[in-house]
């Protein structure tokens, strides 16, 4: 059923790492050039990989176990991707390149936030069909 909540918070995730990386810039460097995410190569494959596992997320619906797994992977990698940000603007060497840091950094972050709910959302669903499934 696509009409319930977890859809609208997996559908909020997908265009916060598919559609807000193309807006807001990472970084901005020492030249004043601002650093967006299609510059890198991994940044961008991970950024679209978050948003295609969160539409594929949606689409499987019909088993609730699977999109819980699904989510928590999708919480993983965007886990992956905050650490790597987090690795880049802190870098050990002496002058490092990022020298502002800017709203896309704080993306992965929000995308947790919505798959969090997501899959609070299909947990009380599943614990839901499991009570129904205990009176029959």
């Amino acid at each position: 059923m696509l009409q319930r909540i977890q859809t609208i918070y997996l559908l909020i995730s997908a265009v916060i790492s598919g559609g807000l990386i193309f807006v807001f810039h990472l970084w901005t460097t020492i030249n004043d050039t601002e650093f967006y995410t299609k510059e890198d190569q991994l940044f961008l494959a991970l950024f679209l990989c978050s948003s295609a596992l969160a539409l594929i997320t949606i689409f499987k619906y019909k088993n609730r176990q699977t999109q819980f797994v699904l989510g928590r992977l999708n919480i993983i990698l965007n886990f992956i991707l905050l650490g790597l940000f987090v690795y880049r603007s802190l870098n050990l060497s002496g002058e490092t390149v990022v020298s502002e840091k800017g709203i896309g950094m704080l993306l992965p972050i929000f995308s947790i936030v919505f798959l969090v709910l997501a899959n609070k959302a299909i947990k009380k669903d599943e614990d839901l069909v499991k009570s129904v499934d205990r009176l029959r």
